[in-house]
């Protein structure tokens, strides 16, 4: 599967926000979004005039790469929100949020969405009690996410746990660090998503 292999901290320049790609070090000041807030290249710091379509477009680039998503994939996710009852844009990011690698992400056990893909593949987690190593998996209200037995010693599991704290966890989730798991109290509602996205561009820009 094709993936972005170039400098994350370019990406964020890029798209203009913090997309915490580098974990707790993101945080810090050796961020490099921190530490140059403007896109890269040669006219990197030059004011940019962007039509409405360059706009929308931005949008969705942002959040699809904020989740670390293909095209296909993130146009499934909108499409599925599409059909369902209530605004598109929110169930856009609620789908997003449902995710499993996003969740274990959120819950603390790993520093960053692409780590947390990387632990749910190499099946370090149970859903309910059951294995799922399907990044892509969504999660319902009431489901318990616990760490293997024997995954509770991996060092990247252990180092985020760490680091919780300066995160923090959403309220609609629940962590229980010292037996390594979590639950999905319930699905989040629009207000608990504070992601600095205007997902309402998005949709404007799948349905011309």
């Amino acid at each position: 599967m094709a993936r972005y292999r170039g400098s994350l901290c370019r990406t964020c320049r890029s798209e203009g926000i913090k997309l915490f790609f580098k974990g707790d070090r993101c945080y810090t000041d050796k961020c490099g979004f921190e530490r140059r807030g403007y896109a890269p290249g040669e006219h990197g710091q030059a004011r940019r005039k962007h039509s409405d379509y360059g706009v929308q477009l931005r949008e969705k680039q942002r959040l699809k790469r904020m989740f670390g998503l293909l095209e296909t994939q993130f146009k499934n996710y909108f499409e599925k929100a599409e059909k369902q009852k209530g605004v598109t844009g929110t169930n856009l990011l609620i789908f997003l949020e449902r995710r499993l690698d996003n969740i274990v992400y959120r819950m603390g056990f790993a520093n960053s969405r692409a780590e947390a893909r990387l632990l749910v593949t190499q099946n370090h987690f149970l859903v309910n009690g059951k294995k799922v190593n399907i990044p892509s998996y969504l999660v319902s209200a009431g489901d318990v996410i616990s760490v293997k037995e024997k995954s509770r010693k991996v060092a990247r599991i252990i180092d985020s746990m760490g680091t919780i704290a300066r995160r923090g966890i959403p309220q609609w989730l629940e962590l229980d660090k010292d037996h390594f798991q979590g639950v999905v109290k319930m699905l989040p509602a629009r207000e608990d998503i504070t992601m600095p996205i205007q997902e309402q561009l998005v949709v404007e820009l799948y349905s011309k």
